[in-house]
């Protein structure tokens, strides 16, 4: 097995790719140790020094590192966890407790706000995510109030220097071409 990695914008973040199909639909993600537990992989991730988040995605693995340690240091010992693991037949535990796709909530939405809900999901899916994915994140949509989308961001987008701008000048304008009604685009966990 050959793990390639690639830089994401977030210079905390390191993207590895295994060359496997890792979960067949969603994402998962995690950000203590403690939320590790249930996942044999993040578990044996979080158990190295200076690991600050795991977040899963279809084919491949964001790892968050602490400002402490550089990634000469730490992606050798990362690359062997993961090499390890697969070499052994580890499998990805997909719980579905630990399903991270959306925080979304079932609001109640009228009947013009439900159908820009659907627009919304459907430009994510069909032309954010998959950017998103190759940066190393992913971004869900979590709801919809007074024309104000709130988003989501996980994996490398997450404190991300550059997501604002991602946020702001990509997704933001994407949106609001396509869905004139929207006003803005907020990320909830910046």
């Amino acid at each position: 097995m050959f793990i390639q990695t690639e830089q994401t914008p977030n210079p905390s973040t390191l993207k590895f790719l295994p060359g496997m199909v890792l979960l067949k639909s969603g994402t998962l993600e995690f950000k203590t140790k403690e939320e590790a537990t249930k996942n044999s992989l993040a578990k044996i991730l979080f158990s190295l020094n200076n690991v600050m988040g795991v977040f899963i995605g279809k084919d491949f693995l964001t790892i968050t590192k602490s400002d402490e340690v550089e990634w000469e240091m730490l992606k050798p010992t990362i690359l062997s966890a993961i090499l390890d693991f697969f070499s052994s037949g580890g499998l990805i535990e997909t719980d579905v407790s630990q399903k991270t796709d959306s925080k979304a909530k079932l609001h109640k939405y009228s009947k013009k706000d439900q159908e820009m809900v659907n627009k919304i999901n459907e430009l994510l899916e069909e032309r954010i995510k998959p950017a998103v994915a190759q940066d190393g994140g992913d971004i869900s949509f979590v709801k919809l109030k007074n024309g104000v989308v709130f988003l989501e961001l996980r994996g490398a987008c997450s404190g991300c220097p550059s997501s604002t701008i991602t946020l702001k000048s990509g997704i933001e304008n994407m949106l609001k071409y396509y869905i004139p009604e929207i006003k803005s685009v907020e990320a909830v966990n910046q």
